[in-house]
């Protein structure tokens, strides 16, 4: 019985409900600083989350 509690509360957890990244999220804006030490991989992940605000939520640069 617990072992199908958890498995519930894990699959809930996963789901998502319309807006809910517009409503959570925020554009990402590095300072100079951060952007002088950041890696490509972070630099295209930070530009990637900005890409989908900006298509999702009318987010502006």
């Amino acid at each position: 019985m617990v072992k199908i509690i958890v498995l519930s509360l894990t699959l809930a957890g996963c789901t998502t409900s319309g807006g809910s990244f517009c409503a959570a999220g925020h554009p990402i804006r590095p300072t100079r600083a951060e952007v002088a030490t950041l890696s490509g991989t972070s630099v295209a992940a930070i530009l990637a989350h900005n890409e989908k605000g900006q298509t999702l939520c009318g987010w502006r640069p």
